[in-house]
């Protein structure tokens, strides 16, 4: 009789999910550091608001190539943490999450509008 085993590395499927929260997590801060510069009475409500599709100030193409960038980054860096270990693991995550970012950031940078700094 043959006994069913699990899929890979336990310890890798941690490293994954952890990779995508601290993404989340970044994604998060980087839209409260925006409101508040913005001077929103409340940045932090405002940004999970803004993470969770309120109004938002984008047009629809260009709404989902951020989100697409958003989830692309977020899944390359969670294929990073899976596929690799050790030292090269850490490293290879904290890379891929950083070009992610930036690149997510500066989609949304270069396509801001003036009506969306008026909120």
């Amino acid at each position: 009789m043959y006994l069913a085993r699990g899929g890979g590395d336990p310890e890798g499927w941690l490293w994954a999910l952890g990779a995508i929260a601290l993404y989340a997590l970044i994604s998060y801060a980087l839209t409260y550091r925006a409101r508040a510069r913005r001077g929103s009475g409340h940045p932090a409500q405002d940004a999970l608001h803004d993470l969770t599709d309120r109004e938002e100030p984008q047009r629809p193409r260009q709404r989902l190539v951020s989100r697409a960038i958003m989830l692309c980054g977020a899944a390359l860096t969670g294929l990073a943490a899976y596929t690799t270990s050790g030292v090269v693991r850490v490293l290879a995550v904290a890379a891929t999450a950083v070009v992610a970012v930036a690149l997510w950031a500066y989609y949304d940078y270069r396509t801001h509008t003036p009506a969306a700094q008026r909120r």
